[in-house]
């Protein structure tokens, strides 16, 4: 479940990579088209919201092919294509995204959280996910789409459990897991140091490997799993390329050497918000598969 088109793969792109080839089914929500996204390719700068506009058609597209890389064959827009609009964000004071003066038509910040939730709730009835991953309370770093989509996820995912509510979408069904993406503490200063040592001041500016960090990066004591998906890197890296108008996928923070950069793109990290987690490993003390402790028969075939 996520905000915007590109979220989905910087997050859990070689996550879901892996586990589509293990024949996992995963299916991928997202709730805007990201209207309100920054264009990085001069030659479509007119496609920007304050321009001529058809940056979120164009997205479609984009995320389409990421997919695509990912192997992913179902993906859905909540509510269906273009219902909520991207509600696009302002830095504040304190270095978070927060919402802006005044929000766009239909912005999913604004929307009605019970009418989004439903949507998400005739989804999980239908596909009958064993885990479910989105954001934390914070949104990672405050983005109010981020936000909102967490508090969607969380709402549904309490509605579709009960039998009585809105019958007419499906049976009732529990999400076992739910895990909220992360970014590793250790592991952000480790690649701060690594990329000022290639001589890269530029990426995270103002960031010191050693100094404060922003409120998206997470305490590894706070962290419930680590996924390991290196074997998937290079197809997380295609989607990444896939949202051209979002990624620039070059620089040395994408060509981190001696498999660094494997390690930082892929291996992946959440904390777990509901369920019980699986047994850790003994090194990290993490779980290292998402559905550890679950039963697949639970899900039928799947």
């Amino acid at each position: 479940m996520h905000a915007h088109p590109d979220d989905e793969t910087i997050n859990d792109g070689a996550l879901m990579a892996r586990y589509v080839d293990e024949g996992v089914h995963v299916t991928v929500v997202t709730c805007t088209l990201g209207e309100m996204g920054e264009v990085l390719v001069p030659d479509l700068a007119h496609l920007a919201f304050e321009r001529a506009g058809g940056l979120g058609e164009h997205r479609v597209g984009e995320l389409a092919q990421a997919m695509k890389e990912l192997g992913v064959t179902d993906h859905r827009f909540l509510g269906g294509l273009g219902r909520f609009h991207d509600s696009g964000m302002v830095w504040s004071e304190s270095g978070g995204a927060m919402a802006a003066p005044e929000l766009p038509a239909g912005a999913f910040w604004a929307a009605d959280l019970l009418e989004a939730a439903g949507h998400l709730v005739e989804v999980l009835r239908e596909v009958c996910p064993q885990v479910l991953v989105t954001y934390d309370q914070f949104g990672g770093y405050g983005h109010p789409d981020h936000v909102q989509a967490h508090r969607v996820s969380t709402y549904a995912v309490a509605l579709a459990a009960v039998p009585s509510y809105r019958p007419d979408l499906g049976a009732a069904w529990d999400v076992a897991k739910v895990y909220w993406t992360a970014m590793s503490e250790s592991k952000l200063r480790e690649g701060i140091r690594r990329l000022r040592e290639l001589g890269d001041d530029t990426t995270f500016q103002g960031m010191d490997p050693d100094g404060p960090l922003p409120p998206f990066v997470v305490p590894d004591e706070l962290l419930s799993a680590a996924v390991d998906s290196t074997g998937y890197v290079e197809q997380k890296l295609a989607a990444m390329r896939a949202h051209a108008t979002q990624i620039t996928v070059d620089g040395p923070f994408f060509a981190l050497s001696n498999s660094v950069g494997d390690e930082a793109w892929g291996v992946e990290f959440y904390r777990l918000a509901k369920g019980t987690p699986g047994p850790p490993h003994p090194d990290t003390g993490l779980e290292t598969d998402l559905f550890a402790g679950l039963v697949t028969s639970d899900v039928g075939d799947d």
